[in-house]
């Protein structure tokens, strides 16, 4: 038996770490690393990071939308909920104001250039029409004119959130109905033309199908700063120095701390929530052990799909005269 279509079977799980047993992965000949790249390649490319709430973005992908940015596209962030119920606040009108203020910081960390909110209650996605969803991001879609996007994986198993499985339904059937002639023509007639987006990266919390590992190395202080911004529902609150302080009336410390609470904060995030502790915190594999599984620092996982090759002009181009 060939080693990947050892890692493959079932005969590899004691040997796996447990928390890469949830992800298949395909064959190595046909796993991407897509590596950071110097200069600005994707200039002129528009990016669209679309998450149900506030923290999944910077979670399971803030890594790779950093590294995006960086390398020249134009990103927004297009949040499906309103978190009403999800987080600090006396009252849901509070915790609502509390989550888009941290919504915003995590754009702006992200070096993503507008929020869109479209508002809808957090855990209640599955009584809502996805017509009326899929209908919205196909008009984003056309009027930023996105090429990518990053957003959950509408075939990821297991997933127990409707605002996840819902938003990822939305999303997959919005990216190529936005290509459509005859699909919302109204559009056209306010100075729309339909847009194909060209790449997909799809994450998820359970079992999912990789294709594709995203080396987040150079970014991954982009990405804790992002999570950090997350102070009412997510990691950002002040876990590191709570612990910090714990520690200390126990006598003990631990040096990835740091020495001041801020420090402890975010270096809670960086290697408690993304690397020690991160099957328990997220349910997804750590940063740190799968990127080391590719000889890289850290990275995050993605079943990706970009533009097909076209065959026929493949051939016109080698065959021509």
């Amino acid at each position: 038996m060939e080693r990947r279509d050892f890692l493959q079977s079932s005969l590899a799980l004691p040997f796996m770490p447990s928390s890469l047993r949830q992800r298949t992965f395909v064959p190595e000949e046909e796993l991407v690393i897509e590596r950071s790249v110097e200069g600005q390649p994707h200039a002129g490319k528009v990016l669209a990071a679309i998450q149900p709430h506030c923290d999944d973005i910077p979670i399971f992908a803030g890594g790779t939308v950093a590294k995006l940015i960086s390398e020249g596209y134009t990103g927004y962030l297009i949040r499906i909920t309103n978190d009403d119920h999800a987080g600090v606040g006396t009252t849901p009108g509070e915790v609502i104001l509390n989550n888009e203020k941290d919504n915003e910081a995590v754009a702006k960390r992200l070096g993503l250039s507008k929020v869109y909110d479209l508002g809808y209650r957090n855990h209640r996605m599955d009584n809502i029409s996805i017509v009326e969803l899929r209908s919205r991001l196909i008009f984003l879609i056309r009027l930023l004119k996105i090429d990518t996007i990053i957003s959950y994986d509408p075939w990821g198993h297991y997933e127990e959130n409707p605002d996840h499985y819902v938003t990822a339904s939305a999303v997959e059937a919005a990216r190529w109905m936005s290509g459509g002639r005859l699909d919302y023509p109204e559009h056209f007639d306010a100075g729309l033309s339909p847009h194909t987006v060209s790449e997909l990266y799809y994450f998820a919390r359970g079992p999912q199908l990789v294709n594709r590992i995203v080396d987040i190395s150079r970014h991954i202080d982009t990405k804790v700063a992002a999570n950090r911004a997350n102070v009412t529902q997510g990691p950002g609150g002040e876990n590191g120095s709570r612990l910090k302080t714990r520690l200390a009336k126990e006598g003990k410390s631990l040096d990835i701390l740091g020495s001041t609470d801020e420090e402890a904060n975010l270096n809670y995030i960086k290697h408690i929530m993304l690397d020690i502790d991160s099957e328990r915190l997220r349910g997804i594999p750590s940063d740190r052990e799968l990127g080391e599984k590719y000889d890289l620092e850290w990275a995050e996982c993605f079943y990706y799909r970009g533009p097909r090759e076209s065959k026929l002009e493949r051939y016109i181009e080698e065959h021509a005269r």
